[in-house]
């Protein structure tokens, strides 16, 4: 999968100032590189999909319920490492359209500021309450720019949604950590974008 320039040039320099070798700097700046064919991409994606849906259900089973009845969602696996005062990470994923069943395959790209020293992988679902919300996160990609940790409400009975996190109109979040559901939803200066090899 392709990182942003800006992106990969940024964590070469960290890296490379902090005098790692060469094989680490290379498995980071694309931890999800493949040999693999392009529909062997898509099919891992569409695993790693199902994967990241068992394990939300498992732990908060309410939530096929909620998905069920959206217009579509969209799962992403993510990877990032922080060094000192500067980090990023990468992923990729899939948006699912619930009427038309057609997945679109989508990166995403960050780049995080704050200190800390460490290697983190999560996963993150997204639940798209409209059409119109939905159709904007794939078409015109998305940038999340903050923190959010409001208590989300699925508007056709009022219930509350344990952990889910409201971070743009008619869009909720999930975020999945090794410890489990992540309480505080963190995601600052996150691109989403089409993959245009996967979507030929």
């Amino acid at each position: 999968m392709k990182i942003y320039p800006i992106l990969r040039t940024f964590l070469a320099l960290v890296i490379l100032g902090l005098g790692l070798n060469q094989a680490t700097y290379a498995q980071f700046s694309n931890p999800f590189s493949s040999d693999k064919t392009v529909a062997q991409q898509r099919q891992d994606i569409l695993k790693k999909n199902d994967e990241i849906l068992q394990h939300l259900y498992k732990m908060r089973p309410k939530v096929k319920e909620l998905i069920d009845q959206s217009p579509g969602y969209a799962t992403f696996s993510n990877f990032g490492m922080k060094i000192l005062i500067a980090g990023g990470g990468t992923g990729t994923g899939v948006v699912i359209n619930q009427r038309t069943k057609k997945p679109v395959f989508m990166d995403m790209a960050e780049v995080q500021a704050g200190l800390g020293l460490g290697i983190k992988s999560f996963q993150n679902i997204f639940i798209f309450q409209t059409e119109a919300a939905l159709n904007d996160f794939v078409d015109s990609g998305w940038t999340f720019g903050g923190q959010v940790t409001a208590a989300a409400k699925y508007d056709k009975n009022g219930d509350a949604f344990q952990d889910a996190v409201s971070v743009a109109p008619g869009v909720l979040m999930y975020q999945l950590t090794d410890a489990g559901l992540a309480a505080e939803i963190t995601g600052k200066g996150t691109k989403y974008y089409k993959d245009s090899e996967l979507n030929k």
